[in-house]
């Protein structure tokens, strides 16, 4: 059976209230606007029963481990605005437990984007887009991927994950595709740009691949 696309599978603790003003939206919306633009985040009535698909996060600060995240079906929305986010105030993917806060729920991926900044407090942002090129020819890109029996949004997601990095996978590159998630590719970086970049680094890749 067809996996539905952006169901939350955690647990979660959401308080909702508004976030605090004090973080900057300007950056996170500004790539997710230009990711949204290509395609890799988004809204088609073509693609996964019209549900919403992609979200992007960003690190707090480069002391935290909270970060923003996109919230839950806000892919139809070409420029969000700071309601359209929420808060990862804890996280434990080994439990399959959030605590969040914000004027929306968190995006289904949450679990994962969490795993990822608990590899490695360098990376600062995330971004969990969907690239039926990209994931096509993960084989010809050689690219670090999770297992197609592993489904998105859980513990066996966060768990194959750490397993990429503890594997050294990931060591050249800041990009793996989740082959159990149809199309699902996720990206991370230092920076905002750097996560965008290493995602439409591999799509033009991949459309070179399919156009030989």
């Amino acid at each position: 059976m067809k996996e539905q696309e952006g169901v939350i599978k955690y647990q979660l603790a959401h308080t909702q209230k508004p976030l605090n003003e004090t973080f900057s939206f300007r950056e996170i919306n500004a790539w997710r606007t230009l990711v949204f633009r290509l395609g890799l985040i988004g809204q088609d009535p073509e693609r996964y029963d019209n549900l919403g698909f992609g979200n992007i996060s960003q690190r707090l600060n480069s002391q935290s481990s909270q970060f923003i995240i996109s919230g839950t079906q806000t892919g139809h929305l070409e420029q969000l605005s700071p309601e359209h986010y929420c808060l990862i105030v804890t996280a434990d993917p080994q439990k399959n437990q959030l605590q969040s806060c914000g004027l929306r729920k968190p995006s289904s991926e949450s679990l994962t984007h969490a795993s990822l900044y608990a590899q490695n407090s360098n990376i600062q942002a995330v971004i969990h887009g969907h690239s039926p090129e990209i994931w096509r020819n993960t084989a010809a890109l050689n690219l670090p991927h999770v297992s197609a029996d592993i489904p998105y949004g859980t513990v066996a997601m966060a768990q194959a994950v750490e397993q990429l990095f503890q594997s050294a996978s990931l060591q050249q590159t800041g990009l793996f595709t989740m082959m159990g998630h149809e199309d699902g590719v996720v990206s991370f970086g230092g920076n905002m740009q750097a996560a965008a970049w290493e995602l439409m680094k591999c799509l033009a890749l991949a459309i070179g691949i399919e156009q030989q």
